[in-house]
């Protein structure tokens, strides 16, 4: 059961102005065979008066503008011919732009989805496999059935990261905002008044290449295998998971931060909402779940490293510059010891990625290539969406009402909540045999 979504058209959208054409190398760290999917976001505008025709046209042409600058988005990746990482054939092939029509009303959205595939067809293209010549982005303009419009766009993971795509999303916003339907001037003519406060894209992967670096070798705990005491990965097949949603007002967030200044040595200025609500997260899935108490539990999460490398890493570089975090304990201890416990965990996973964790990690990825992956048996995968700014992305159409992953599941997002600018929504698919356990305990201020 679930909600038609029909594909009016399907186009392949090319850079309005020529661009280069060449071959660009990726990093280690963008080639690594874990980041090989799609960043999948939704967002979700109430409607706002103005002709369907003129947004499409609006967001058409804005789309083939932001390639410009962006053209790499608009070429092909495949491996290189020595296997040892990828790299983008750059041919102006185009990205795809996907217009439909569906039975969903912006309102919908403000629940989980029912099951885990629930919105799947507002993103209808989906990229299994970004080396088969598949495009690196895709954008899916939806109407729904209270005229609202669902926004789905689709970056392959190995070209940029969650910061990158939104200095994409910021400007392909601001042309559209800009663009007038029928005046089709060259994008050359307006770089300078529309780049204006957004930061000029910069490629340079080679800045993240593998250095001459000594180093004792360490083996980081996100790569290192762990005993599965618990079947894990068959919990969690997609048809056994339920979506949850949990929104987290200021107010709440400042009672977990007090809860563990109470009883422990942490002073609140020195936590961040991050940190404890993340423990907090972690905490509650591993309750609800009932883990054996030897299993090793890993959360894992992106580290933003533009700022922890040295020197640091141009403004505009929109590749992968992230390293995973990883906070590791037992289900015994993580279940019975506190926040606090889980809080100083993830903070001192953070504290831990400095220029030379960052060169250890560029390395070893290189050495170890595609056998280089997390393990996933333990795991809760975290990722931080509410700090990015998709809140205040605007097409011309106003600031999306909700903003989210297409698909929610087994991966963990925080995210922003519409005019509460100090909340975060928690979108999570959990086992189903654990999920009124989980939303029990989410709900409480342990």
């Amino acid at each position: 059961m679930g909600s038609c979504v029909q594909v009016k058209a399907a186009t392949l959208v090319t850079p309005s102005d020529p661009t280069h054409t060449h071959v660009l190398k990726l990093s280690a760290i963008d080639s690594q065979l874990f980041l090989r999917f799609t960043i999948e976001y939704l967002l979700i505008y109430e409607f706002n008066g103005m002709e369907k025709q003129d947004i499409i046209n609006r967001v058409k042409a804005a789309l083939g503008r932001a390639l410009v600058p962006y053209y790499p988005l608009a070429g092909r990746v495949r491996a290189r011919p020595d296997g040892s990482c990828l790299e983008v054939v750059c041919r102006g092939q185009g990205a795809v732009f996907v217009e439909a029509t569906a039975d969903f009303t912006a309102t919908d959205f403000e629940r989980a989805p029912r099951y885990v595939t629930e919105w799947r067809r507002l993103l209808a293209l989906e990229v299994a496999d970004v080396l088969k010549g598949a495009p690196p982005l895709v954008v899916q303009l939806t109407w729904l059935s209270d005229d609202a419009v669902a926004l789905g766009v689709g970056f392959s993971h190995c070209i940029c990261d969650g910061v990158g795509s939104l200095e994409f999303l910021n400007l392909f916003a601001k042309l559209a905002t800009g663009v007038r339907s029928g005046t089709m001037t060259s994008f050359k003519q307006e770089t300078t008044s529309f780049m204006t406060g957004l930061p000029k894209p910069v490629w340079q992967r080679q800045l993240l290449d593998p250095t001459s670096f000594k180093h004792d070798a360490v083996e980081h705990p996100e790569f290192k295998l762990v005993t599965d005491r618990c079947k894990f990965m068959t919990r969690f097949e997609p048809d056994r998971l339920t979506p949850t949603s949990v929104t987290f007002h200021e107010w709440r967030l400042t009672e977990l931060k007090n809860s563990i200044t109470q009883t422990s040595q942490l002073r609140l200025n020195s936590v961040t909402t991050f940190e404890v609500l993340s423990a907090h997260i972690w905490r509650s899935w591993a309750k609800a779940l009932n883990f054996p108490p030897s299993q090793t539990l890993k959360l894992l999460f992106s580290i933003d490293i533009r700022n922890r490398v040295k020197p640091s890493l141009p403004t505009g570089y929109y590749g992968n510059a992230i390293v995973l975090g990883c906070a590791q304990t037992t289900a015994k201890d993580l279940t019975e010891k506190g926040l606090a416990y889980a809080t100083e965990l993830i903070k001192e996973a953070k504290n831990r990625v400095d220029d030379k964790y960052v060169k250890e990690v560029v390395n070893s990825v290189s050495l170890t290539g595609a056998s280089c992956v997390p393990d996933p048996v333990g795991v809760l995968i975290l990722s931080q969406w509410s700090k990015l700014g998709l809140e205040r992305v605007d097409f011309g159409i106003g600031r999306p009402v909700h903003v989210g992953p297409v698909c929610t599941d087994r991966y963990c997002i925080l995210l922003p909540v519409h005019d509460h600018n100090r909340s975060v929504k928690v979108m999570l698919g959990v086992p189903s045999v654990a999920v009124d356990k989980y939303l029990d305990l989410i709900s409480a201020v342990q």
